[in-house]
């Protein structure tokens, strides 16, 4: 079995990215024109152009699933949960994601992606996401949690659970 799932951007998460481009520009020709020579521009200049490539390349582009395992590819990275290490599937409530906020991730540049804090939980998440809804909790054996957005998230809860099924 090879199916796999796009990550689409919704229109929150579109208008977030161009807020944060937006913002960083402005920022950046204010120091040009307004701060005359030093190293303060060009070092927000390198330190924004570094962010943005750091950044980008850990946009979750595809979720794959195999036979033996569920993929989650970035541009640069992929995260590979064996179906026999992953101890449960569920959808995630809308009232638990207030609770969730970044510590070293985005939060809609291009996405919401790395690790964020469950302060209800008091529990650290990892989250592969191209919007902030139809959220899907992956529980690992080691009580990882990871969270993956997915349009067709009951088609992918059931795939998932279909194929840990058949590794038991």
């Amino acid at each position: 079995m090879n199916r796999t799932f796009r990550f689409r951007f919704d229109r929150r998460t579109l208008y977030i990215s161009a807020l944060h481009v937006v913002l960083y520009l402005a920022i950046g020709v204010g120091l040009y024109l307004l701060y005359e020579g030093g190293y303060f521009s060009a070092w927000f200049a390198s330190f924004v152009g570094a962010l943005f490539v750091l950044m980008s390349l850990s946009i979750p582009r595809t979720l794959l699933l195999t036979d033996e395992q569920l993929e989650v590819r970035c541009l640069l990275d992929i995260t590979e949960l064996p179906y026999q290490e992953i101890a449960s599937v569920r959808m995630v409530e809308p009232e638990e994601m207030r609770w969730v906020i970044p510590y070293f991730g985005a939060f809609g540049f291009f996405g919401y992606y790395g690790h964020f804090f469950d302060f209800k939980q008091f529990e650290r998440i990892k989250i592969y996401a191209s919007e902030w809804r139809n959220m899907v909790e992956v529980m690992t054996i080691y009580e990882e949690r990871y969270w993956i957005s997915c349009s067709e998230a009951e088609e992918l809860i059931r795939l998932i659970d279909e194929a840990a099924s058949q590794e038991a």
